[in-house]
């Protein structure tokens, strides 16, 4: 499978369509369902691209109204950091949290309906199926907080867990046995945004980071000893073969 998430490609797609003139600026785009059908994708994968497309300032969603296209940035000038995985997940802990708390006063019934469908989505077999779920949940969260200034945030930090190699084998190394936690953290979050109960939408979403950190400290901890015992090894097989030739 390519290394390209697919939200990734139909982001590009859009794009392109605003960058030919399809879509000019200030001009709404399709419905979900319109661009969904028109690009063959789910509306699920729609909505990653636009979500991804506002955090780079070429569209702009209004809730209860549309998308609408911005003028297109001078350049990408958004390079990604070096960081590690327990540096991106501290801050994800951080930032999501509140995000999740100012969600809980903004959302919308349709928001609350997608959260609900994704949960149902992460419970799906396919590993990567259930991650681009698990990231449409995490982002769909912070454009339900209404701060643009958060999702771009947000959607920098997922960027930096996905395209940040060490990062991002990290959480494939943490992520790969928990599948049944993971939904039942995402469920409290849902439970307490569809109660509006923004103090339990940041605990919830805090308990989840919190236990995410604890198991990537304990993996990263168990992989630092595997690799001090290869190296054992191969230093012992090193000198039993000179040991040998004497």
């Amino acid at each position: 499978m390519s290394s390209k998430r697919l939200y990734q490609s139909v982001a590009q797609k859009i794009g392109k369509l605003i960058d030919d003139g399809v879509y000019s600026p200030g001009s709404r785009l399709p419905g979900e369902r319109e661009l969904a059908e028109q690009l063959g994708v789910s509306r699920v994968t729609i909505r990653e691209a636009e979500i991804a497309l506002q955090a780079v300032g070429r569209l702009e969603i209004k809730t209860g109204s549309g998308v609408y296209v911005r003028e297109a940035p001078a350049g990408d000038t958004e390079k990604l950091p070096t960081a590690s995985a327990f540096e991106v997940t501290e801050a994800r802990l951080l930032v999501e949290s509140e995000a999740a708390a100012l969600a809980a006063q903004n959302i919308t019934d349709e928001e609350i309906e997608q959260l609900e469908h994704l949960i149902d989505l992460m419970g799906e077999a396919d590993h990567e199926s259930a991650n681009e779920a698990d990231e449409a949940f995490h982002l769909t969260i912070a454009k339900a907080s209404n701060n643009t200034a958060l999702l771009h945030n947000i959607t920098s930090l997922w960027r930096m867990r996905e395209d940040l190699p060490d990062v991002k084998a990290t959480y494939e190394a943490v992520c790969v046995d928990d599948a049944q936690m993971r939904s039942d953290e995402h469920r409290a979050v849902f439970d307490a945004l569809k109660a509006r109960d923004s103090a339990g939408a940041r605990r919830a979403m805090r308990d989840h980071f919190h236990r995410l950190i604890e198991n990537m400290l304990d993996t990263t901890e168990q992989q630092a000893l595997a690799e001090v015992q290869k190296q054992a090894t191969e230093s012992r097989e090193r000198f039993l073969a000179a040991a040998k030739m004497r």
